[in-house]
């Protein structure tokens, strides 16, 4: 997750619950907090500070202060406020979170990973952490370590969609054929709407087209658990369905084909929260809408263009895509950490 994403995640858990109106605001802290939504954040921290003063105990009025001179980027004095937070027993993970994005603001990466660590000590369930810790050590070039750091995130908290995104962007560019394509998918599904989503939509289609370069899809795949070398076993079987080219036409008979079989060989051994989605959907008449958004959905104007010819299946899962939450329960974790 980017610097800016991560501001706009901690702004939203921010201004949770707060008043929309500005004359709803009554305290300096709900004051200060419709000036940090309005950008505003010389006035925001006039009030917090006020707000400190008659409150110096308050660690939530120390949190908004930290966060308010980050996006105000005076980070010498977002590190007065918020390096005091983290060593108070009632640190939370935001608290954290936002010490971080100070340290990342002026590079200081050995005080971040270590401020990371400490707060994985605390919070060892914590995806977000896991995941900002992981973007840390890819910045120190520590690229297997970020992986496992993700790696981690994942285990720990399924659903949080920050580590799926850098650890498929991380298999992407490795060696590995089967968790560069699962992570990817399961990231769209997670966060469907944003720019993140259309970067890893044409990441898998790439991604399948590398899959099948090779004659051997099997070969040079050391470490994989058993669920993997599954997944390309029956990749492998069915290869000759993408023959002709890997579009988002012969990829839906690939993948139709490949839920068909494995749920013919694996109905229980290995329970996976996506293949049963793209069950559901097929059940429902609806994954070639699906797959034509997963596979497809980055070339703005082939999409367009099937959008427009199948809109009434297009609307139906886009409808069903947007009431639906998209979670992953704890236990369905196949991939091999390595040490």
């Amino acid at each position: 997750m980017k610097y800016g994403i991560i501001l706009i995640f901690l702004m939203i858990t921010a201004f949770n619950g707060i008043y929309a109106q500005d004359q709803a605001a009554t305290t300096p802290e709900e004051q200060a907090k419709v000036f940090l939504s309005k950008g505003d954040y010389t006035n925001a921290i006039m009030l917090l500070n006020r707000a400190a003063q008659s409150d110096p105990n308050s660690i939530e009025i120390q949190k908004d202060l930290a966060y308010a001179y980050l996006l105000k980027r005076d980070f010498v004095k977002g590190l007065e406020v918020a390096e005091p937070i983290v060593k108070r027993k009632d640190a939370d993970i935001r608290s954290f979170q936002i010490l971080g994005l100070i340290y990342k603001g002026i590079e200081q990466k050995k005080d971040a990973e270590k401020m990371y660590r400490e707060g994985l000590k605390r919070f060892p369930s914590s995806g977000a952490l896991h995941n900002e810790y992981g973007e840390v050590l890819w910045g120190k070039q520590q690229f297997s370590d970020a992986a496992k750091s993700w790696e981690k995130g994942i285990l720990a908290e399924p659903t949080y969609p920050g580590n799926y995104y850098n650890a498929a962007k991380y298999y992407y560019l490795s060696a590995d054929k089967v968790w560069g394509l699962l992570y990817g998918e399961i990231f769209i599904n997670l966060e469907s709407y944003s720019q993140r989503t259309v970067e890893i939509q044409e990441q898998l289609l790439d991604g399948y087209k590398k899959l099948f370069t090779d004659a051997d899809i099997m070969k040079n795949q050391k470490n994989r658990s058993e669920f993997a070398t599954a997944v390309l076993e029956i990749m492998n079987k069915n290869r000759a369905l993408v023959d002709g080219g890997v579009s988002p036409e012969t990829l839906n008979k690939l993948r139709r084909k490949f839920i068909a079989d494995w749920y013919e060989q694996y109905p229980k051994r290995f329970a996976f929260r996506l293949f049963e989605y793209q069950r559901q959907l097929i059940s429902a008449n609806m994954f070639d809408a699906y797959n034509q958004w997963a596979v497809g959905g980055a070339d703005d104007a082939n999409y367009k263009k099937w959008v427009s010819e199948h809109q009434e299946e297009s609307q139906t899962f886009t409808n069903f895509q947007r009431n639906r939450v998209f979670k992953l329960p704890k236990g369905q974790y196949y991939q091999v950490i390595q040490k």
